[in-house]
């Protein structure tokens, strides 16, 4: 896999120098990559400063930032009742995605849940959804090293699982949820977040705990799911 842009590059670095394989970068970025290319030197790997048009034929996009690093694509566990129990010992605030497919959307998740200290992404294993490939990695300006990202067969099974170990199960819904912020929040909390234009699946939100919606002016029907996203995790996840 591709990773692209200076920030997504670094974090890498930072969280795991030995997996970056390669690195190609224009002239110009080159300046901000010294520390990782004496890194890759000692370990004896390719690094290459190559023209503007090479990068894009290498990432395949003209959204390349000036930088490739080429690394193992993330392999995705499986959440079982001990990964539960482990995150219920530790109080782990959950953002599950259901069926979220624009992968910008999820890199832009992913960046938030990162900044308000989210560790832990749940999404299903569905074709509709998006896995954490480059597009993600690169929107989520780092935000996707700070966390790990996890996939189920039965994204519903695993919220009911959830509520038995305690979760406060909360589902986004573009209506009829109680108003955000009227809603005390606990603080073991999941955050289902549903896909863009079809939201919570029948299943999904009847799994639920509850349902909170994002009051408006009514002008417009609702927010991206990245941006609603955000505002329910500062509201739910952090007590606000």
């Amino acid at each position: 896999m591709n990773l692209c842009g200076v920030v997504a590059v670094q974090a890498r670095f930072q969280r795991d120098a030995g997996s970056i394989k390669r690195l190609f970068f224009d002239q110009e970025t080159g300046r901000r990559l010294g520390m990782i290319c004496k890194a890759l030197a000692a370990s004896r790997k390719v690094y290459r400063c190559v023209e503007p048009a090479e990068l894009e034929k290498i990432a395949g996009s003209i959204h390349h930032g000036g930088v490739i690093a080429v690394v193992d694509a993330p392999k995705l566990r499986e959440p079982d009742a001990r990964t539960i129990a482990q995150w219920k010992e530790k109080r782990a605030p959950l953002v599950l995605l259901d069926r979220i497919g624009n992968a910008h959307n999820l890199g832009a998740i992913a960046r938030t849940a990162a900044f308000f200290g989210v560790r832990h992404i749940v999404i299903p294993a569905h074709p509709q959804a998006a896995l954490p490939g480059e597009a993600a990695f690169r929107v989520s300006e780092g935000g996707l090293e700070q966390l790990e990202v996890w996939r189920t067969k039965n994204l519903a099974g695993l919220m009911q699982d959830l509520a038995s170990a305690g979760y406060d199960v909360a589902g986004a819904a573009a209506r009829g949820g109680k108003p955000v912020a009227l809603v005390g929040g606990k603080n073991l909390v999941a955050l289902v977040l549903g896909n863009e234009e079809h939201g919570l699946a029948p299943a999904v939100e009847k799994a639920c705990t509850r349902l909170v919606t994002i009051p408006g002016s009514g002008r417009v029907e609702s927010l991206n799911v990245s941006v609603a996203g955000a505002v329910l995790m500062y509201a739910i996840l952090t007590g606000r």
